[in-house]
């Protein structure tokens, strides 16, 4: 399994990358779950990154099949791996599946082809469609992944395996906390991603490198000590070069 950090700015991403996260995601934390950063600031954590792990970004809550597919096509096109679309408050499945295809369309105009769209979830909305009924909707409409909450112990592995059995590769997210890691990795899921887990002051201050390698220990099965950390930091460094070929595709099976 993978760790997602999200980050809002160019130095937490050098901190991400130091603390050997897999992936690094672009989130402005203060507009909300998935509150966007500025496409200037999307640039700036794309240099820092430097090419060395995939970078994906929030694209907010859709709600316009122009809008969503405009942002999606220039997130996409400064070199976005992935980008997260939810729809809070939408029931209708009809429409959500329209704005997936929007995003859709704009993500691989954008990247031809290399960028893709991961439907979020809210576990906890009624409004909302479940992340259990977005699984067949995002398949549908052209997703790679889907991305919810932490939901209860007895749905999450089956909601994990009905994802991948579509196609999909399932990341978990939404104030993970390090001892929710070995439950994650353990269902079967192919992300854990974490924001408020990975900063100094919550999910509001700013992400620490070493916060980042206990994290990273943790979720290899091992207890953070100098040793561990050497061990989950010479791992990263390894799987640098082959980074980008692991991100899961849509077959889902890079645990």
């Amino acid at each position: 399994m993978q760790l997602l950090v999200s980050v809002a700015t160019a130095a937490e991403a050098s901190a991400a990358l130091a603390g050997g996260a897999d992936i690094v995601d672009a989130k402005n934390p203060r507009a909300g779950a998935l509150g966007a950063v500025s496409l200037d600031t999307l640039t700036e954590i794309q240099l820092a990154v430097g090419g060395a792990r995939p970078v994906t970004a929030a694209l907010g809550d859709a709600s316009d099949e122009a809008a969503v597919e405009q942002l999606a096509f220039e997130f996409a096109d400064s070199g976005t791996s992935l980008v997260k679309v939810g729809f809070n408050g939408i029931c209708s499945a009809t429409r959500v599946a329209a704005l997936i295809a929007a995003a859709h369309r704009g993500a691989e105009a954008g990247s031809r082809g290399r960028c893709g769209v991961v439907a979020v979830g809210y576990a906890d909305d009624p409004a909302s469609v479940t992340a259990a009924a977005l699984v067949a909707i995002a398949t549908r409409a052209g997703a790679r992944g889907i991305l919810s909450a932490l939901i209860d112990a007895d749905a999450l592995a089956p909601f994990v395996a009905r994802a991948h059995d579509h196609g999909l590769f399932v990341a978990l997210a939404g104030k993970l906390t390090a001892d929710d890691l070995a439950f994650v990795r353990d269902a079967g899921a192919d992300i854990a991603g974490v924001r408020g887990a990975a900063c100094e002051g919550g999910r509001n201050g700013r992400v620490s490198a070493d916060r980042v390698r206990q994290l990273l220990a943790t979720l290899r099965g091992s207890r953070y000590t100098p040793a561990t950390l050497s061990a989950a930091r010479n791992a990263s460094i390894r799987s640098a070069s082959t980074t980008s070929d692991s991100m899961p595709p849509g077959s889902a099976r890079a645990k």
